[in-house]
């Protein structure tokens, strides 16, 4: 029972800790200064417009976000282990 409360205390910092960073990049990008603004425009982001057509595959930010996601998860395997 105390691995499942220490899990749930560190997911609760997790949420906390990203409402936090998208509430300071929200704050950021107002203002002119664009915290995220080179998130979906990544050099294997592919984004094709013609005519009747637009296509757009972020590949390198899946990549990216995949990386962060992994990370977070590995220390949070090893903090609660």
């Amino acid at each position: 029972m105390i691995d499942f409360s220490k899990t749930l205390i560190l997911v609760g910092l997790a949420i906390a800790a990203v409402g936090m960073v998208l509430y300071l990049a929200q704050r950021v990008d107002s203002s002119g200064l664009g915290f995220f603004s080179w998130f979906g425009h990544l050099p294997l982001d592919f984004k094709i417009e013609k005519e009747n057509f637009r296509f757009y595959f972020p590949l390198g930010s899946s990549i990216l976000l995949s990386l962060a996601v992994s990370f977070v998860l590995y220390i949070l395997r090893k903090i609660s282990e």
